[in-house]
C-alpha cells in the first residue's frame, strides 16, 4: 500500500510540474512577454561573438536577454557546455536560444531542449558541428560560405599579387566538414590560379598547451614561414586566438591578410598593432578608419583585408534578431531574406550575399541552413577598396568538391 501511495505521489507531482510549466508558459504568452538567450565563447577565445551578444542585451535590456558562456577548454568539457546551453531553457519566458559559435555538445543541448521545451527556437551561428547533425537539431544555422569563400579567398589573393597561400590550422578544425571541404577547394583553386598552397599547421589553443602556447608558436614560425615562402605569399589560419600572432608578424615581416576565418576588423587587429578602441565600441566605421589608418602606418597598404563589420559580432546580434522578429510575427524563420534583414540591422550598408547549404555527396540542399558572406575591405589599396566579392560568380564545380 505504501509503495502504491509513493508512486502515486510522484505521478501527482510531475502532473502538477507539468501544468505549473503549462501555466507559466500560457501567462507569459498572454502576457507578451518572453526571453532571448545567448550562448557565445568568452571574450578571450571570440571577443566578436561575445560583443554582439552584449550588444544585443544592451538595446534590448537584461529583462529580455539572457547570456550565458561556454567554457573555454570546451573540448574537454562537453558536457558543461552542454548543460550551459540547456539550463536556459529552465526559464519559462525562454522562446529562442542562440549559440554563437556552435562548438560541439551544441546539437545534443538542442535536442535535449527540444525534448523538454518544443517551443523554443533554437539557433546555431558557426557551427563546428557537421551541418547535417546541427542542421537536424536545429531550427535554423548561419554559418560562413565556407564554400564560396574557398574561391574567392584565394581569388582575391591572386588579384592581389600573390604567388603562394599559407593554410595555418591544426587536426581538430581540419576534421570538422566545413573546414576540410573549404581547404579542397582553396587548393583546387590555386592550382587553377597558378599559385602554390602549403599546409602549416599550429597548435589548438583548447590542448594543454593553452592559448599563449599557441600564441607563442605563431610568434615563432612568421618570421621563418615569411623567409621560406617569400613576401607574396598570403597566410591564413582557422582559429581567432592564432590571428592575432599573425597579423602582428606579419606586418613586421612581410606577407598578404586576405581576411580572417570569422572576419572583422576587431578580429586580431588592436593588439597586433596596439590600438585602443573603446572610444570607438559600437561604431565600425570609426574602427575601420582607425584600424586601417594603423595598417597603413605600419607599412600593410593594399595587403591586409577584413569584412567592413564583424561576422561574429553581426550573427550573434543578428541571429537573436531574426528570432526576435519569428517569435513577434515580423519574420519567416527559414527566409534568407528576413533573416539579411536582421544581419543588415547590425551591418548597415555592407554587402551580403549566401545560399542554402548543399550537401557535396547527394548535391541536396538543405532548407533550414544557410552559407553567408560579407564583401573584403582591403586596408590602405588604391581606389575601390572593396574586391566585389559578394558579386563575383563562384565556379560550380566548388559546390561539389570535397
Amino acid at each position: 500500500m505504501k509503495k502504491t501511495l509513493i508512486v502515486l505521489m510522484v505521478a501527482l507531482l510531475a502532473v502538477s510540474a507539468v501544468f505549473a510549466n503549462g501555466a507559466s508558459e500560457a501567462q507569459a504568452s498572454k502576457s507578451g512577454k518572453f526571453h532571448i538567450g545567448i550562448v557565445t565563447g568568452s571574450v578571450s577565445q571570440s571577443e566578436d561573438d561575445r560583443r554582439g551578444a552584449e550588444a544585443f542585451q544592451a538595446l534590448y535590456g537584461e529583462d529580455m536577454v539572457k547570456l550565458a558562456i561556454y567554457p573555454d577548454n570546451f573540448t574537454e568539457e562537453l558536457e558543461t557546455t552542454i548543460q550551459t546551453i540547456v539550463n536556459l531553457s529552465d526559464d519559462p519566458l525562454m522562446k529562442a536560444i542562440v549559440v554563437n559559435q556552435a562548438v560541439p555538445g551544441t546539437a545534443e543541448a538542442f535536442r535535449q531542449i527540444k525534448e523538454r521545451r518544443p517551443d523554443i527556437i533554437c539557433l546555431a551561428g558557426e557551427s563546428h558541428e557537421d551541418l547535417p547533425v546541427i542542421g537536424g537539431a536545429a531550427d535554423l544555422v548561419s554559418n560562413n560560405d565556407f564554400v564560396s569563400r574557398g574561391y574567392l579567398i584565394i581569388k582575391t589573393a591572386h588579384d592581389l599579387g600573390c604567388d603562394t597561400f599559407v593554410h595555418i590550422s591544426f587536426p581538430r578544425h581540419m576534421a570538422y566538414e566545413t573546414m576540410s571541404r573549404r581547404v579542397a577547394i582553396m587548393r583546387k583553386t590555386c592550382e587553377l590560379f597558378g599559385m602554390k598552397f602549403v599546409l602549416e599547421t599550429a597548435p589548438d589553443p583548447t590542448t594543454d598547451v593553452g592559448i599563449a602556447g599557441a600564441q607563442a608558436y605563431i610568434l615563432e614560425k612568421v618570421p621563418e614561414w615569411v623567409e621560406k615562402y617569400g613576401k607574396n605569399a598570403a597566410y591564413f589560419c582557422t582559429n581567432d586566438a592564432h590571428t592575432e600572432p599573425l597579423l602582428k608578424q606579419l606586418l613586421a615581416y612581410g606577407g598578404y591578410f586576405v581576411e580572417a576565418d570569422l572576419p572583422s576588423p576587431l578580429m586580431g587587429y588592436p593588439g597586433a598593432l596596439g590600438i585602443d578602441l573603446s572610444a570607438e565600441a559600437g561604431d565600425f566605421a570609426a574602427i575601420l578608419k582607425k584600424v586601417e589608418d594603423a595598417v597603413v602606418k605600419a607599412g600593410g597598404a593594399g595587403k591586409f583585408g577584413t569584412w567592413a563589420y564583424s561576422y561574429g559580432y553581426t550573427v550573434s546580434a543578428g541571429l537573436a534578431q531574426h528570432a526576435k522578429n519569428v517569435i513577434e510575427g515580423k519574420s519567416q524563420l527559414k527566409d534568407i531574406d528576413d533573416l539579411s534583414s536582421a544581419f543588415a540591422q547590425f551591418s548597415p550598408g555592407a554587402n551580403w550575399n549566401g545560399a542554402n547549404y548543399t550537401d557535396a555527396t547527394t548535391g541536396v540542399k538543405q532548407g533550414n541552413i544557410f552559407l553567408v558572406y560579407q564583401d573584403t575591405y582591403i586596408m590602405g589599396k588604391q581606389g575601390d577598396k572593396y574586391m566585389h566579392a559578394t558579386e563575383t560568380e563562384v565556379p560550380e564545380w566548388a559546390y561539389t568538391t570535397k
